[in-house]
């Protein structure tokens, strides 16, 4: 059974050998991954601000038409941006860290999820996003509980581009089966870093606590692979191998 004080041991050991490159991917996948926002301001002393009451009724419908088709727009594109570009680079920094579990990885990772079936990963991860979606919509709750289900499907795909969909799906609720709450615990165990990194303006999370976490988490997939599948060869075949730079830690 892996515990959360060996995984974050072991998380360390490999950060500490591959420092650098770990904390260039674990910004990238903040960057692809992390929310994003726009803040609207809106005075109380400009009860108009588009300048409504100036607009005949024309006017007003075809600026409404406009406006909702630029947010139609900006959703598409959005999504396209997602599914197409984030979702690969997403499965490429998982496989960076999850090959750095056994070796010192190199940054061409980061683009196994476009070398690699491509269409078959973006697909993938856009229904994992698209299920989580739903989810939510029935409460927060069923979204999380669904998104702790799936969490390791982006690790899954970036061993196995080629999975199908739904063997992926499976195989990611049998490994999170009865650890979810268990995951859940592992990333509050991360709070007291974030906060700390809130005071440093984000540099401590870029140049330690992000990788910290992204390594962690690789850990976690490789421990739940090895205690449901044996190391992966029983259910779906592992198309890592290690290569000449195999760590050598003795």
């Amino acid at each position: 059974m892996w515990t959360r004080a060996e995984l974050k041991e072991n998380a360390l050991k490999f950060f500490k050998y591959n420092y650098w490159k770990m904390v260039l991917v674990a910004f990238v996948l903040s960057m692809v991954g992390g929310g994003g926002g726009f803040s609207f301001n809106y005075s109380t002393r400009d009860s108009d601000p588009f300048g409504f009451n100036s607009m005949t009724p024309t006017e007003a419908l075809t600026f409404s038409i406009v406006v909702l088709l630029g947010v139609m727009i900006g959703l598409v594109i959005g999504f396209a941006l997602s599914a197409f570009l984030f979702n690969p680079i997403v499965v490429g920094v998982r496989r960076f860290f999850l090959v750095s579990h056994y070796q010192k990885a190199d940054l061409n990772e980061l683009g196994f999820g476009f070398s690699h079936n491509y269409l078959n990963v973006a697909k993938t991860m856009f229904l994992m996003q698209l299920y989580i979606f739903l989810w939510s919509l029935l409460f927060m709750i069923p979204g999380i509980i669904k998104g702790y289900e799936y969490r390791m499907i982006p690790y899954i795909l970036a061993e196995n581009p080629g999975i199908d969909s739904r063997e992926a799906f499976a195989i990611s609720k049998q490994m999170m089966d009865g650890n979810k709450w268990d995951a859940f615990v592992l990333d509050l165990s991360f709070l007291g870093w974030i906060i700390l990194s809130a005071f440093t303006c984000g540099i401590l999370a870029i140049f330690y606590v992000n990788p910290y976490i992204a390594m962690t988490s690789a850990e976690l997939y490789v421990a739940l692979k090895e205690i449901t599948y044996g190391g992966g060869q029983n259910n779906y075949q592992n198309m890592y191998q290690p290569g000449d730079n195999q760590w050598n830690m003795q």
